[in-house]
């Protein structure tokens, strides 16, 4: 018997070293932080750890990203400046504009009004990808990706008056995001314009600060201000999309198969995400209603004149984000 529990005591003592030894030749090499802008549960933020464990999984366990959701590690404009600094690795954020206008370019208002006409847009060979890596490179920054969360409305706690015609004033003020690309927008449409930082959107909207809200999906409405908004108009007027994004100075850090790698799980949420949203345009439409949102949807010609006021604004853009800038974009992107 004392031979037996010898024998397995032995055994353990053995199997320890061996034990520990896998650990840390398993520890990862590099481990990355992720933020994104979006609670637990939302498409974005399911997409980002897709992303992380394909890397893993195809590092070998060399690179480990952490995601951190929900602004976490701080909103879109204090993450985008973190990653110029390097102290955030990577980012699937909304891009702010604050360190360089032309950033701007890609949430300019009808630049694309269909999904397919999204995937074209979006595309990693496409002029707008290049033209965004571009810009984002001169800052320190690596763009992987663009990640379509899908057609922008407005949500409200009051009604919009008549919606569909630019020339009628709208009767609500009208929270946008801090770019001119959207208040040119809301502004040919009609809309008194106010900017609020997004953390406090719905407060705002709560104690009457704001009665609306631009710059946001149906998917982001119903996940984020569902109970606060009592109307919704699915004016498609533009599309949220998040960049995927890197530090430079992360990635300059890597080898080159683990650039290989991340890039490459990266490239596949452009077409992935166009998808979703396609699904989840509809789908959260529907849960709005559900919810008992009052919720106006409309045909391609109805939105016609809003479409054809808002791109009539583009040249306006020269003085913020160049001539030469908005003088190529329209040679590519009006109809």
């Amino acid at each position: 018997m004392r031979k037996v529990v010898l024998s397995v005591l032995l055994g353990v003592l053995f199997f320890i070293p061996a034990f520990f030894s896998g650990c840390a030749a398993a520890a990862p090499e590099m481990t990355l932080r992720f933020s994104g802008q979006f609670p637990e549960g939302h498409t974005a933020t399911m997409l980002m750890r897709q992303v992380a464990e394909e890397v893993l999984a195809k590092t070998g366990g060399r690179i480990e990203i952490k995601v951190f959701p929900d602004n976490e590690l701080g909103d879109y404009t204090l993450v985008y400046e973190e990653l110029i600094r390097g102290s955030i690795d990577m980012a699937a954020i909304t891009v702010p504009s604050q360190f360089d206008p032309r950033l701007e370019l890609a949430y300019i208002n009808c630049i694309v009004r269909t999904f397919d006409g999204a995937r074209k847009l979006f595309a990693p060979d496409g002029w707008l990808f290049k033209k965004m890596d571009g810009l984002h490179s001169r800052l320190g920054v690596k763009l992987l990706a663009f990640q379509m969360e899908g057609f922008i409305g407005i949500g409200s706690t009051k009604p919009v008056n008549e919606p569909l015609n630019p020339g009628v004033k709208k009767g609500i003020l009208l929270r946008i995001p801090n770019m001119e690309v959207f208040k040119l927008g809301a502004e040919a449409m009609g809309y008194r314009t106010i900017t609020i930082p997004w953390d406090e959107v719905r407060g705002s909207l709560q104690n009457g600060f704001a009665e609306g809200v631009n710059g946001m999906t149906p998917t982001a409405a119903y996940s984020m201000l569902k109970g606060v908004l009592k109307y919704w108009y699915d004016l498609r007027y533009s599309m949220e999309n998040l960049n995927y994004m890197i530090s430079l100075k992360t990635w300059e850090k890597l080898k080159e198969e683990d650039r290989a790698v991340i890039a490459d799980a990266c490239s596949k949420i452009t077409a992935t995400s166009i998808d979703l949203a396609e699904k989840d345009q509809q789908k959260h439409i529907d849960l709005l209603r559900e919810a008992g949102v009052e919720v106006h949807t409309y045909t391609m010609d109805e939105l016609a004149p809003v479409f054809s006021k808002v791109s009539a604004t583009w040249d306006r853009l020269a003085d913020k984000l160049s001539a030469e800038l908005i003088d190529e974009f329209i040679k590519e992107y009006a109809e």
